[in-house]
């Protein structure tokens, strides 16, 4: 029993470490959501304060209390009343009357796998100015503990699922009654034990993750809320389902031939599907364009990596070193079967998913993400050679009489597993492509070109856009001195690039307001452009300004 013991520890170390080292180190992963869209544009300017601000993600959003705010070029709020949700849309309503100047929206919610998405935009009313600096950056980071801890909650709960469905499995259907279950017990109970420590972690670092708090500046009524949401919810359901089948396995961990019903057995299947589901629903699947069907998927992965590995610890830890020949002889078939299937479930789901997440070749080989999927295509084509090697080792009964050449190979299985989580665990903390293009949209500022010309007599904002070849919109803005509107009677404006050769082209301008004007021309080629106005704002008064701008 000493050497066995000593064997089990080793393997177990080797697994949790050696598997799950790398991904305790590895950030959380990136929030699938990602502002899309805002009106106000993000460094746009507009020629009068709006009454609210919208903005748009890839996906639906939860609103976080008091995470969403408008700050008026002064430092005030310029928001008023309680921002609202439909679906990925945000609706900020604002004060009345906001004065010329930039504004500054910072925001934070949660987005529909779970993690917060924070960040800031900028707009400006009639003419840009120093964007307010207030402590908006406290409100789109994560305290760098709470960072730090996630993962590890994250992946030991992995590690439980694999110590707790293998082994069981395992232990209830290929386990020789004669031998001893105190070993395989502790196992499992370790498994039920990460899995419950790590969900309970999970629940209490969701509060700080969401609010951009530290990790003990928790209160009572910040739980409340995370057992309010759907990822409270689906923790809890976890919790549950593993309670339930903890008292199921005490007569499955008793003794020799344990004292498990099939009622038992059955009633153990049903809720390690339900356990299974609970990983995919508070994380990246329910965020996909199709959420049912990779809900399902992500779900099949885990069920078959939590056989196959978990299986192979008890193979390597327990069968191989305490089976006779004529055990192993039952055993080892029945496992090279079910190995081959959770492979199969593996590479059908992991496909799949790819699928889904990638869409095209150009995202599978031009990007971090798809380059990652072809290396563990190449890992997992390795350990299925092994694999199909112990199969044929199996079949031939040589294991039978001599298992040390099966010990070998079982160990070559899960060190190669171990390179292939290593790998994953940089995966999921990288965006896939289609989130990768959603974030770019969204922070991509529009290529407006805005100057403020100022005369004796009055200051002029002017816009162009997008300022690219081809067809453009000027907008002029007419301002006092002290930033009050100034009535133009007339307009008058001209585009040249004389490094080109090309003449002053008149820009036909039509009167919005009594101080706004706007006009289109077709800008031929690209360079410095000499934009030349004139503003006349009485019989005898007028204003000329001369602005350049780089047209790419």
């Amino acid at each position: 029993m000493t050497v066995d013991r000593r064997r089990v520890t080793t393997v177990l170390v080797a697994l949790l470490f050696g598997v799950f080292g790398s991904l305790l180190t590895s950030a959380p992963a990136s929030a699938h959501a990602a502002l899309t869209a805002s009106d106000p544009a993000n460094g746009s300017v507009v020629p009068d304060a709006p009454n609210r601000v919208t903005l748009t993600f890839s996906e639906s959003v939860q609103l976080i209390a008091g995470k969403i705010r408008v700050l008026a070029p002064d430092g005030s709020r310029a928001d008023q009343g309680e921002p609202t949700v439909s679906g990925s849309e945000v609706t900020i309503p604002l004060r009345t009357g906001g004065g010329r100047g930039t504004y500054l929206v910072s925001y934070r919610v949660t987005s529909a796998d779970s993690h917060p998405v924070a960040g800031t935009i900028t707009y400006s009313v009639g003419a840009a100015s120093t964007p307010p600096s207030a402590d908006s950056e406290a409100d789109v980071t994560v305290d760098p503990v709470v960072k730090a801890l996630i993962p590890v909650g994250k992946y030991l709960g992995y590690a439980g699922l694999i110590l707790l469905v293998g082994p069981v499995l395992v232990l209830a259907l290929l386990w020789p009654h004669r031998l001893d279950r105190r070993g395989p017990g502790r196992l499992i109970w370790t498994g039920i034990g990460l899995v419950v420590g790590s969900t309970l972690l999970g629940l209490w670092l969701q509060a700080p993750y969401t609010l951009g708090s530290g990790l003990f500046d928790v209160t009572v009524d910040d739980i409340r809320t995370v057992l309010g949401s759907t990822f409270g919810a689906v923790m809890l359901v976890r919790l549950g389902v593993v309670t339930a089948a903890a008292f199921l396995l005490r007569p499955l961990l008793t003794g020799p031939g344990g004292g498990e019903s099939r009622l038992d057995l059955a009633l153990l299947g049903v809720l390690g599907v339900a356990a299974l589901a609970t990983w995919p629903l508070t994380g990246h699947p329910t965020a996909s364009p199709v959420a049912g069907v990779s809900v399902v998927i992500d779900a099949l992965h885990l069920g078959a990596v939590a056989v196959w590995v978990g299986g192979l610890v008890m193979l390597l830890g327990f069968l191989l070193p305490r089976a006779n020949g004529r055990e192993l002889g039952a055993i080892l078939p029945i496992w090279s079967r079910w190995a081959m299937a959770a492979v199969g479930a593996l590479i059908f789901a992991g496909v799949v998913q790819s699928l889904i997440e990638v869409s095209n070749i150009d995202g599978l080989i031009n990007s971090t993400y798809g380059r990652m999927i072809l290396a563990k295509i190449g890992l997992a084509a390795v350990v299925i050679g092994i694999a199909a090697f112990s199969r044929k080792l199996v079949n031939s009964r040589a294991a039978e009489d001599s298992p040390g050449p099966l010990r070998k190979i079982v160990m070559a299985e899960l060190a190669i597993i171990a390179v292939i989580l290593g790998v994953t665990s940089f995966l999921v903390q990288e965006p896939p492509p289609r989130t990768v293009q959603a974030a770019e949209v969204g922070t991509s500022t529009p290529s407006t070109i805005s100057e403020t010309l100022t005369s004796q007599n009055m200051s002029l904002q002017v816009s162009v856009f997008p300022a690219k070849v081809g067809n453009n919109s000027i907008h002029l803005y007419a301002y006092t001195l002290d930033s009050k509107p100034l009535p133009v009677v007339e307009w008058k404006a001209t585009a040249s690039l004389p490094a080109k050769g090309i003449e002053a082209i008149e820009i036909p301008l039509l009167r919005i307001t009594d101080f706004h004007a706007i006009g289109d021309i077709a800008l031929p080629q690209a360079g410095e452009w000499t934009f030349k106005f004139t503003a006349r704002t009485t019989e005898i008064d007028q204003s000329n300004l001369t602005m350049t701008a780089k047209i790419s």
